[in-house]
């Protein structure tokens, strides 16, 4: 594919969709039912991939790397052998020539670079915690016993940390081909017209930390064969998609592998990957014929578990003085680690049709460098791409709103989509199908006492109180539901996006839904049950879901991405339409009518104008017994339904918080936060509640706690919990949420995605609060994680004299008083006429923010 986009191909590739209705009658729907699931998952009474326990079954430890790069000249495993309960060792050379190279099934250019990723390093390791050998023991702590006694010797070579410095002349290399994976363009409109002469031009850098992902469930791997076929159990999010590249990548045929993703204790993209050790635990298998397990410790985890985020954003806004954009520009560095996952590459793309969020504009353009460092790969994590856009846009949003002396809310309102335009297609191509962007903060407004609070910041400048108070505002879209196929494939995606399911009527009228979905904690089985109990007039408690075995579900794309009910959810109605088709013939058989008068209501066919009826369940038995059916009626009334939408499905809202920031020792405190979101029609509201509260928890987090760091040499030094900062439920305030609900018009539920709405929102309105804050004291920005010594040498960096006074939120009646102090790292300056060289308009010597690490504030901070 062309490297550079054009929005219009997006659009004319994205179908517009007839309106669909919502089944009528619906009461399971809509209703909030508790988790039929939670019972055994809370209690533990369920299946783990590490409580499995199978005859003869072994255990693999792994030897990582200590550097972050070197060449491997000695791997001398005779020592371990000796070991106690050791029952093999092997180097990455005694796989070298069946272990393949992990996948990357998004190659976003043509000219991309993807180098070969060994399962195990044979010559060279590219990262810490890379691994290079492997003991296989009666249990567990016998290998890991045993690793002490493997020799290794290693050749130094130059670590490759910094983005900036990757790309620069004479870097060492991360491979022979060079630092950089790839560049990426897209662009709409004019973007030299909308920036030339333009009154008003905003130019900021922000840095997204690099995360680590810490689902709840550590990783595991449970490897089996019977000597023809092979057994692979996982804590994936993605089952299907791993037995095919699986298959691609040992060889083994893919009918003669079953991969079982058992209950899964959370993912956040973490576990939508094709891993090093589900490879090796086949290999291994494989090669001495027992069952072999592997579970990862916490430190394992927080090494090898592919990190997210880890990115340098360039953001330039052009606009009029009445605050109305006419372009937004994006220069993007996101660091690969050293090597392409699964779809490593195609995470800061997916980004790239949100940085324009739920604005207007005549242009767009974003470019995006894709680099490779000496640190763990980074990969999808929760939101993957669309929070760091959403983060971008909406901070750059309050920076103009200073910049002019706007309330931010009153500028947004100028420059978001009205409800009366939906649908409506984007700059970036995308067809927004609905929306109401008013309605939702309007609401959110009112529920955190917007004016008061306004008032109230106004009073605490006014006296210099050394506790400011910051009000933080996000308003949002994405685009989720990663479904419509020909769209992924025009981005060079190497898979589709539809969805499959199976809906089994049973003899007794009890019904079994197979999804090719796979739950890490979303409720399927609770939603899929209330969708099916309506669709077909059954009981909720007599609806099953299965899920997560290739065995069972045969087919399907697996969860991620906010698609699993867009998506996943649409195809088993559509399933239960088709099983409805077929009681109907068999109905209007047995009732000795026209199919075209029979009516179907609360799980009875009816003859029109009669009683005389059938329930779904008499139907199902008697295609069991089969002793009456039409002529070529085939006995049962099973069916299966395949879905691909036309288009994404785009939830929003507007989320908002009131922030205390103590400028004596830089603590913050959330005071309150409001969150208003627009899902669509909602299947269960304590679901939806369970995933907004779970993903504002997410977004604070990375706004306020965490961060994985690395030293100048390559060594991760937040490699545990206790220096891998996670809040806990006391570090988080109460949350108010609500909902406006504009249905979606790509599919007939009207539903839209929720999973990761939280994450993408709560983080730019936590950290614009604390910049609000701050105003008084010329700062701009304050760097994730905004930590209190990081708000504390900000404000003493800034210093007393650059108190600009009150005014609302910190603005300064229009003027760029006290603001030419600050020159924040990469910034343009903060001036209100531009136009001079050396501005926005003038890029082509720009690599990244001039202070890497952060502000010049932080002195070196983490």
């Amino acid at each position: 594919m062309s490297e550079q986009l054009d929005a219009g191909l997006i659009a004319e590739q994205i179908a517009e969709s007839d309106q669909l209705s919502r089944p009528s009658g619906a009461h399971e729907v809509g209703k909030a039912r508790r988790r039929k699931e939670d019972a055994r998952l809370v209690t533990g009474r369920t299946t783990w991939t590490d409580n499995i326990q199978l005859p003869g079954m072994l255990y693999v430890a792994f030897l990582r790397s200590p550097m972050a790069h070197a060449r491997i000249t000695r791997v001398d495993t005779s020592a371990a052998r000796t070991r106690p309960g050791v029952v093999a060792v092997y180097s990455g050379q005694d796989f070298a020539d069946e272990q393949g190279s992990l996948p990357c099934a998004w190659p976003v250019t043509e000219d991309i670079v993807i180098p070969d990723h060994p399962p195990m390093a044979v010559e060279e390791v590219r990262y810490v915690g890379e691994a290079v050998a492997c003991v296989v023991a009666t249990d567990r702590y016998k290998a890991a016993d045993a690793l002490e006694a493997i020799e290794v010797d290693y050749e130094p070579l130059d670590a490759v940390i910094d983005m900036t410095e990757a790309l620069a002349e004479g870097s060492p290399k991360v491979h022979e081909t060079g630092n950089k994976a790839f560049t990426w363009k897209f662009a709409g409109g004019d973007i030299d017209a909308a920036f030339r002469d333009a009154p008003v031009v905003i130019d900021r850098t922000y840095v997204q930390q690099r995360l680590i992902p810490t689902a709840m469930e550590p990783r595991a791997v449970v490897a089996t064969t019977d000597g023809e076929t092979f057994t692979l159990y996982s804590s994936t999010q993605i089952p299907h998609v791993l037995r095919v590249m699986l298959a691609l990548t040992t060889g083994i045929p893919e009918h003669k592998l079953r991969v079982i993703a058992p209950d899964v204790g959370g993912g956040f993209g973490s576990k939508l990957q094709v891993t090093a050790e589900e490879v090796l635990g086949l290999l291994i298998t494989r090669r001495l014929g027992k069952p072999v397990k592997w579970t990862e410790s916490r430190t394992e985890g927080n090494l090898t578990v592919h990190h997210g985020r880890d990115q340098l954003q360039r953001i330039s806004i052009a606009a009029g003085r009445d605050g109305l954009i006419r372009g937004v520009r994006v220069d993007l560095l996101a660091d690969m680690g050293a090597y392409l996952m699964l779809v490593t590459p195609g995470i800061p793309i997916l980004g790239a049709f949100m940085y324009n969020g739920i604005y207007k504009m005549d242009a767009y353009d974003f470019t995006c460098t894709g680099v490779f460092t000496t640190k763990m790969p980074t990969d999808a994590y929760r939101g993957a791409g669309r929070p760091e856009a959403t983060f971008a846009i909406e901070r750059a949003m309050d920076e103009l709103a200073h910049e002019l002396g706007l309330d931010p809310i009153e500028l947004r309102r100028r420059n978001w989509i009205t409800h009366e335009e939906f649908p409506y297609t984007t700059i970036c191509g995308l067809t927004y199908d609905s929306g109401n962007y008013e309605a939702a903060t309007d609401r959110a407004l009112a529920l955190l006492g917007y004016d008061k609070l306004r008032a109230e910041q106004a009073d605490r400048r006014d006296r210099r109180d050394p506790v400011q108070l910051g009000i933080g505002v996000s308003t949002f879209t994405e685009m989720c539901g990663l479904a419509p196929s020909r769209v992924l494939g025009s981005l060079s995606y190497g898979a589709g996006g539809w969805e499959h399911s199976s809906v089994r009527m049973l003899p007794t009228g009890k019904v079994e839904v197979v999804t090719g979905t796979s739950p890490h904690g979303q409720g399927h089985e609770t939603a899929w049950s209330q969708i099916v109990a309506d669709a077909l007039g059954v009981p909720f408690d007599d609806v099953s879901v299965l899920h997560g075995d290739t065995s069972i579900s045969h087919k399907g794309m697996d969860t991620y991405g906010s698609r699993s009910l867009v998506v996943g959810g649409i195809a088993v109605l559509q399933a239960c339409e088709k099983v409805k088709d077929k009681a109907r013939e068999l109905a209007a058989h047995m009732l000795e009518a026209s199919a075209d008068d029979i009516e179907f209501a609360a799980g009875t066919f009816k003859v029109r104008g009669t009683d005389s009826g059938k329930t779904i369940q008499e139907l199902a038995l008697a295609t069991f017994a089969a002793h009456d059916l039409p002529d070529r009626f085939e006995p049962g009334l099973d069916a299966d339904a395949t879905f691909d939408p036309d288009n994404f499905s785009f939830p929003h809202g507007t989320h908002l918080c009131a922030i205390e920031v103590d400028t004596e020792t830089g603590a913050t405190k959330i005071r309150s936060y409001v969150a208003v979101d627009d899902v669509g029609s909602v299947v269960n509201p304590l679901i939806v509640e369970g995933q907004v509260h779970g993903g504002i928890a997410q977004g604070i987090a990375q706004a306020l706690f965490e961060e994985a760091v690395y030293d100048s040499e390559g060594n991760m030094l937040t490699t545990t919990m206790a220096d891998y900062l996670i809040p806990s439920a006391s570090d988080l305030p109460d949350f108010t949420t609500d909902r406006t609900e504009t249905p979606a018009t790509s599919n007939p539920l009207g539903v839209k995605g929720v999973g990761e709405a939280g994450t993408i929102a709560s983080t730019p309105a936590i950290v614009n609060a604390i910049v609000d804050a701050l105003r008084p004291y010329g700062v701009h920005d304050v760097r994730m994680p905004c930590t209190p010594e990081r708000v504390w040498r900000t404000v003493i960096a800034a210093g007393e004299t650059a108190w600009v006074g009150p005014g609302l939120a910190g603005n300064t009646g229009g003027t760029a008083e006290g603001n030419t102090a600050w020159v924040g790292p990469g910034l343009a300056g903060d001036t209100t006429d531009r136009g001079e060289p050396g501005t926005a308009g003038d890029r082509t010597d720009w690599v990244g923010p001039t202070a890497a690490e952060g502000t010049e504030a932080e002195g070196g901070d983490r």
